[in-house]
């Protein structure tokens, strides 16, 4: 049978792009090398950490602000066990949803390693090492990204003492001390898990700033709300070693700018020094496709230089984002079916799901200063808004950039409770075209932690009323 499109990959880029295409009329089919769907997201990445993070987070309301607010329950305990289940629950019913969308919309599906053997035909390798090939039309490659090691560290990653994420996501105690290895997205987010559970958590960061390509106010601000919270910050650090000890690991690190050396030890060490594309194995060298630096190189349409032949996700260029993946996904889809897909790349929002929440779209201020864009800012702070004091979550700021001379507005950095979900009327906002004015006069609902966003824009583009 010959299908108008595989997919090789069912994470978000890849499941989303085949239901899009199936809606659009075409014949589908999905290769897939899990035993389930939903890449590494919905299996061991956004979707478990984003479980464990609000289980955590609700031990952490119930210890520091239950009795402030009047809630007496006894002193609360972590029951690792059943957190992890909860994780395991959502985990399932995440990807057994999407076997759901796939059966509906009459998508096959191909269990094993897909290879692209040239225009038109994909190879499908199971785990008995036997081969089948699939005739189709169009190839959309979405394998999405592997586990980044330390450059030119080795490391054995085996998940009990020294972790990669995946091992963070199933460790079967709390460690009474925890070296997490990059401060970027990743390494925060499950470091909050742990610290809430009850680990000492050190990051160590190459970098001088935590959260690497943020606006550099939030991430300073950032890093001292983690600081209250128990963090230790190693800035500026280049890890020369991480081996395990007689007890755990230690990992060894030296002053970027020069200076001795320094070992600490740990129960557990966590390597989160990001990700790489998923390239091995798919034939890609075999049929002169097109790299840039590890990532398959595509043009403004997600085409590679070979017809027929798409990428999209984290093996091509841009951030590593689930939510840049399935909008590419769907453009593919269009595109395929004669329709004018497209992706706003300058208008994709970030979000680190801490507590506070980071949560960010389009420009920084650096990056405005770097471009030389005359801008103006506007920032409001939570503690002016009536909604977040009743709450108790004041921690934190919106603070808004536009241009100087028409106020359309280039950038929104939120640093609050909730902020993930209070980015997206930015990002519509960006999506229009709209200035800082057309929101400062939108009405905004009362007592709501959006009214900060609200404020945010009138300071832009005149004056905040509450400050």
């Amino acid at each position: 049978m010959a299908y108008d499109v595989v997919v090789i990959g069912s994470g978000p880029g890849g499941y989303v792009c085949a239901i899009k295409a199936a809606q659009l009329g075409m014949k589908v089919a999905v290769v897939e090398k899990r035993e389930t769907f939903g890449g590494t997201c919905l299996n061991i990445g956004c979707i478990p950490s984003k479980a464990l993070l609000h289980a955590s987070e609700m031990l952490a309301e119930a210890e520091h602000s239950f009795d402030t607010l009047g809630i007496e329950v006894g002193k609360p305990k972590a029951n690792l066990t059943k957190m992890m289940a909860h994780k395991d629950t959502t985990v399932n019913a995440n990807v057994s949803g999407v076997a759901f969308l796939f059966k509906k919309n009459k998508i096959d599906s191909f269990r094993g390693t897909g290879k692209i053997l040239g225009p038109g035909l994909v190879g499908v390798t199971d785990s008995e090492g036997l081969m089948q090939e699939i005739e189709t039309t169009n190839i959309v490659i979405a394998t999405g990204s592997d586990v980044a090691g330390i450059p030119g560290v080795p490391v054995d990653i085996d998940e009990k003492v020294i972790v990669s994420s995946t091992g963070a996501l199933s460790l079967d105690k709390v460690p009474e001390k925890l070296v997490v290895v990059g401060g970027g997205v990743i390494g925060l987010e499950l470091g909050s898990v742990w610290a809430r559970l009850g680990s000492k958590v050190t990051v160590v960061e190459y970098l001088d700033s935590i959260l690497g390509g943020m606006d550099g106010e939030v991430s300073k601000q950032f890093q001292r709300m983690l600081g209250k919270q128990g963090f230790e910050f190693k800035l500026g650090a280049k890890v020369t070693g991480v081996e395990k000890a007689k007890k755990g690991a230690k990992v060894t690190f030296e002053p970027v700018k020069g200076g001795a050396a320094e070992t600490i030890e740990a129960d557990v060490v966590l390597i989160a020094t990001g990700r790489s594309p998923y390239t091995d194995g798919l034939g890609l060298k075999e049929q002169d496709i097109a790299m840039d630096r590890g990532r398959v190189k595509t043009d403004g349409h997600c085409r590679t230089n070979v017809p027929g032949i798409y990428a999209i996700g984290d093996v091509t260029v841009g951030p590593m984002l689930a939510h840049k993946a399935e909008d590419e996904g769907i453009a593919v889809a269009e595109m395929m079916a004669g329709q004018k897909g497209h992706v706003n790349y300058d208008v994709i929002p970030g979000v680190v799901y801490t507590s506070p929440e980071v949560a960010s779209v389009g420009k920084t201020e650096e990056q405005l200063k770097a471009e030389g864009v005359a801008y103006k800012v506007g920032k409001f702070p939570f503690t002016a808004n009536g909604r977040a004091r009743a709450m108790l979550h004041t921690d934190g700021f919106v603070k808004m950039l536009a241009d100087k001379e028409t106020d359309r507005v280039l950038g929104v950095h939120i640093l609050g409770f909730g902020a993930g979900e209070m980015i997206h009327e930015a990002a519509v906002l960006m999506e229009f075209g709209g200035s800082a004015e057309d929101l400062a006069r939108t009405c905004h609902a009362h007592p709501t932690m959006s009214e900060a966003v609200r404020e945010a824009a009138l300071a832009t583009f005149f004056k905040p009323i509450h400050i």
